[in-house]
């Protein structure tokens, strides 16, 4: 998105904040303090500040619309909080390896071009030990749960029309079926992930094996 509908759907999604601070709970749930936490397709940033806002995290975010950068990084300095927005592709990453403790990707993935690219970066990017966590709009959403969903997004009579038009007739096209996604998933470095359902919504969640020895290193010196 770039331009007059990236400015649309900023306005839009920061309506209600109560999905990004659910995420980031989820987040620091996982994270000890100073880890450094990547958000891919933050899109407006509201996620990725949220995060910074959780806890003592490093926190930085991807994304390949430079309207979305531009406008992340001016919600970021409203906020108060230090968030790296860069400009950049989900499936040829601008990061050196083993980067990042824990990456996040919500409501973008299916928009990828090259999804499994994108997995084999968030795996090569992410440290030992750490976990990506990608939460996406499930494929068999009915279209009576996604009405509830923008029901509870408290949008004017109009953009809710519209956003019900959007996922009708574009982000349900775009999204995955379960199988497909574990296909995917099996494809890329990461090789088996976990799926969970959630609301109109799934969670998948992947995971780095720790570098050899780590275990017997922490144990050594308990």
């Amino acid at each position: 998105m770039e331009g007059p509908i990236a400015t649309w759907y900023a306005k839009n999604t920061g309506r209600d904040l109560t999905r990004f601070r659910r995420m980031a709970a989820t987040i620091a749930a996982l994270a000890p303090a100073g880890s450094r936490i990547l958000e891919v397709a933050p899109g407006p940033g509201y996620g990725a500040i949220e995060l910074a806002r959780a806890g003592s995290y490093r926190v930085t975010g991807l994304d390949v619309s430079e309207s979305f950068v531009r406008i992340a990084r001016e919600n970021a300095r409203a906020a108060g909080v230090d968030v790296d927005f860069r400009h950049g592709n989900a499936s040829a990453m601008p990061f050196p390896e083993a980067s990042f403790d824990v990456i996040v990707c919500t409501a973008a993935f299916k928009n990828f071009t090259d999804p499994v690219g994108a997995l084999n970066e968030c795996e090569r990017v992410l440290a030992p030990g750490g976990c990506a966590l990608i939460y996406d709009l499930r494929k068999d959403a009915s279209l009576e749960e996604i009405a509830a969903e923008v029901r509870g997004m408290g949008l004017s009579p109009l953009n809710a029309w519209m956003t019900n038009w959007t996922f009708r007739t574009v982000l349900l096209r775009r999204a995955y079926t379960r199988d497909v996604l574990e296909a995917m998933v099996t494809r890329s470095r990461f090789g088996r992930g976990e799926i969970r359902l959630d609301g109109i919504a799934f969670e998948l969640r992947l995971s780095k094996p720790p570098a050899a020895g780590t275990f017997l290193r922490s144990a050594a010196s308990a």
